[in-house]
């Protein structure tokens, strides 16, 4: 007997057009981004500071830079890690390494070197591509490496703009060295510029398995224990970018679309450098993401969409200049990346007058998995789910689905769009998969429910439930609750290890700069008491100058527990 969550209460809530299910091609991605470059190729691919790449001079690139891969010996299945910062050559590269076979490994740009060691040798990656201001943070590790391609940033700006670009990226990584002209006479360091223009456009030919073979390794902390490479095929790709389109078909080619999400997550990467390219969408690369800069891209290009963190419309709702940029123009503004809070979503609304569309992914279900539909958002949800894709919420320690409306883990069916597993890491990806009713579902780690109608809520991660004398207490919902004192600016919430209890809650917070001194732990305390249960009323509370952030805006909550705030 099917469950309520397989009987799939959503679909009546889809968008005219939109079947439950629809057919994924049998492609590859170089297949879909060779059409697109045909398709398109007199139309803007990328823009960069105003300099202007069109889809025929993108496959051109990327067919030279595949060629010079293939001869410095980079062949189907070889690992390539990419450290590199927003710009078209991190898109060239991208598109390189899947033309020869390779596959894909993201490395931030704001890793020290013991992180790019554990993910070089983890990865088992013999070619490194990197910006030349990164490539102190590779030499660092120690690793031995075949090849290294080092590229500078300002070479695909307009040559007006190239002085001004050094010094602007100087001035943000001041930390970062440019490697000594010299280097370039070693053996195994290559010019990424020098090698496009020694390479003819003849990439190398060789079958692929759209379903087994890997394009990326996206690292991820998933629900326990240190990163992991998350395997993304060609068919995850293909799949998210057919669903995506489907599910948002006013979205068209030739739209501008933001890229200031950075390239090496895999929010950046799947939306903007994988689907908005094979959909033929204009990437506005933006690599300092700076909200002047994103304020005036959005003004100067119109986009149709427009993506981002919840922080980063934390941010807009307060700041002065978010008045100039008409919201009403985008089709579609949405958050996701991390848990949207409430009062960001309410601030967001009553500043803009416009909806903030929720959404739900992770990089083990190749992005995004649950989207909300226009016109039918509901406060704290995000969504519904993509054509093909079943969720469901389980038991966080059994394999058996709760009840509509009970909190519990977010369970999604094994299907084209969740990935194979992770890299060299069987047991892993056993200790994610559940077998209910028959089936294999993938554990995502995120505590949620479904309501009646089949929209979805996430509270929590299952690593941050804090356990207090055997009850749980949800990060988020005591978050929530202190988000909204008129006084708090921000706040992190994390379990404290103490022996008679377990863990006490305690809470993080930034007060806002005309509420500092007038605030004490105690007022926070009594504010709680008639809207959380006492257990789950903070019991230590720490006022900081600021909450710490991952490279992509979440909360960090290992720092917080690191003391490192």
């Amino acid at each position: 007997m099917k469950s309520i969550y397989e009987e799939r209460p959503w679909l009546k809530f889809y968008p005219p057009g939109v079947p439950a299910d629809i057919p994924i091609p049998t492609k590859s991605l170089i297949e879909a981004f060779d059409e697109a470059t045909e398709k398109w190729k007199d139309r803007h691919a990328l823009i960069f500071y105003g300099k202007k790449i069109t889809y025929g001079e993108l496959r051109d690139k990327v067919d030279r830079f595949a060629a010079a891969l293939s001869d410095l010996g980079v062949k189907k299945g070889d690992r390539v890690a990419v450290l590199m910062l927003n710009c078209p050559e991190h898109v060239i590269a991208y598109y390189g390494v899947v033309k020869v076979g390779g596959v894909f490994v993201s490395i931030s740009p704001v890793y020290v070197s013991s992180e790019i060691k554990y993910q070089l040798e983890d990865s088992g990656a013999e070619t490194a591509i990197c910006n030349d201001m990164l490539y102190q943070g590779v030499e660092k590790t120690g690793v031995k490496l075949k090849n290294v391609i080092l590229s500078n940033i300002s070479e695909s700006l307009p040559k007006f703009k190239r002085f001004l670009g050094k010094s602007i990226l100087r001035e943000v990584y001041q930390k970062m060295a440019l490697p000594p002209a010299e280097i370039y006479e070693q053996e195994g360091i290559h010019q990424f510029q020098e090698l496009l223009k020694k390479h003819s456009p003849r990439p190398p030919e060789f079958e692929v398995n759209p379903e087994k073979d890997v394009v990326s390794l996206q690292y991820t902390g998933g629900t326990t224990g240190p990163p992991k490479g998350v395997m993304i095929s060609h068919r995850n790709l293909i799949s998210f970018s057919v669903q995506m389109q489907t599910f948002y078909p006013f979205l068209k080619a030739g739209d501008a679309w933001l890229a200031y999400l950075p390239f090496y997550h895999g929010g950046g990467q799947t939306l903007a450098m994988m689907h908005g390219i094979i959909q033929g969408y204009i990437l506005v690369i933006i690599t300092t993401p700076d909200i002047d800069t994103i304020l005036n891209a959005v003004l100067k290009y119109n986009p149709n969409c427009f993506v981002g963190a919840p922080t980063i419309f934390e941010t807009l709702k307060d700041y002065r200049k978010t008045s100039i940029v008409d919201w009403r123009k985008p089709r579609l503004i949405m958050s996701g990346m991390d848990a949207l809070h409430e009062s960001t979503e309410k601030g967001w609304k009553e500043r803009t007058g416009v909806q903030l569309y929720n959404a739900y992914g992770m990089t083990e279900l190749t992005a995004g998995s649950h989207y909300t539909p226009l016109n039918m958002a509901r406060t704290g949800s995000v969504g519904i789910l993509f054509s093909n894709v079943v969720a469901a919420i389980a038991d966080p320690e059994k394999d058996e689905f709760v009840p509509v409306d009970e909190l519990g883990e977010l369970v999604i069916k094994r299907s084209a769009q969740v990935t194979q597993g992770y890299w060299n890491n069987p047991q892993a990806t056993r200790d994610c998969e559940s077998l209910i009713n028959g089936e294999i579902w993938w554990r995502t780690g995120d505590i949620g429910c479904m309501d009646e109608d089949g929209f979805f809520y996430i509270y929590d991660r299952k690593r941050d439930l804090i356990k207090y004398k055997g009850l749980r207490v949800y990060a988020r919902e005591v978050e929530e609750v202190l988000k909204n004192h008129p006084k708090i600016k921000e706040v992190g919430v994390i379990g404290a290890p103490d022996i008679k209890v377990g863990e006490n809650v305690k809470a993080f917070v930034v007060l806002e700069a005309d509420a500092r001194g007038q605030l004490s732990e105690a007022d926070i305390m009594e504010y709680c008491q008639d809207k959380l249960a006492s257990y789950k009323i903070p019991r230590i509370i720490e006022f900081v100058g600021e909450i710490p952030k991952t490279d992509v805006g979440k909360v960090s909550r290992r720092e917080l527990r690191e003391g490192t705030v």
